[in-house]
């Protein structure tokens, strides 16, 4: 009898063990994965420290060519690298000259490219390394926090095509320009927002 009531009180304590986990259920999802805040919805400051003397502190900004000469500014170094032996090569381009180069191409070809970028800008030619021969090899040092990208060598050199789609999105962004859209036309507009920055009366557009 004795062993009867304590059979019969087990499978009380078991249904009522049972009843407790059906009536407490699941713990919330929220519980399990707690949500943290978004670190993109925090807007990044406009301003930034001016990386090189030919730029403003505003996100991909150049100063007009006319302040840039007035710091006797004349040149411009910067780094390529070989996609082969990483060998690296400064080089260096005259200011003004290489600009000139730049808006004389864009004057005589503007009206048959149809804002799109010209296979000479899409695959600019690149020199050969200087180390180990590679044809084509050296490429620009292209910095990896698209605020330090040295936007004016790039233009000077006529190898933004060198930059990935996402690098010229960023520029079209904070220079307040159309984004979307193939490689092609974001360059284009790369090329041209960047000679209207350099002078004001050039058209961008």
């Amino acid at each position: 009898m004795e062993s009867m009531d304590q059979n019969h009180d087990t499978d009380i304590n078991e249904d009522h063990s049972l009843n407790l986990s059906l009536t407490l259920g699941t713990p919330p999802s929220s519980r399990l994965f707690p949500s943290y805040p978004n670190r993109n919805s925090c807007p990044k400051p406009q301003s930034i420290p001016q990386l090189y003397p030919w730029a403003t502190t505003r996100r991909a900004t150049l100063h007009t060519l006319h302040h840039i000469l007035s710091l006797n500014l004349t040149t411009i170094t910067d780094n390529f690298r070989c996609r082969r032996c990483d060998s690296i090569k400064p080089v260096m381009y005259n200011i003004l000259e290489k600009y000139n180069e730049v808006i004389n191409y864009i004057i005589i070809n503007r009206d048959i490219m149809f804002n799109r970028a010209p296979p000479e800008w899409l695959s600019p030619r690149l020199p050969d390394c200087h180390i180990c021969g590679g044809a084509g090899s050296m490429r620009p040092v292209i910095a990896v926090k698209k605020r330090h990208i040295n936007w004016l060598f790039l233009l000077l050199g006529q190898t933004l095509g060198c930059c990935n789609l996402d690098q010229l999105k960023y520029f079209c962004k904070h220079s307040k320009n159309h984004r979307t859209g193939s490689k092609s036309h974001v360059l284009y507009l790369t090329y041209l927002c960047l000679c209207n920055q350099l002078d004001p009366s050039f058209p961008s557009f």
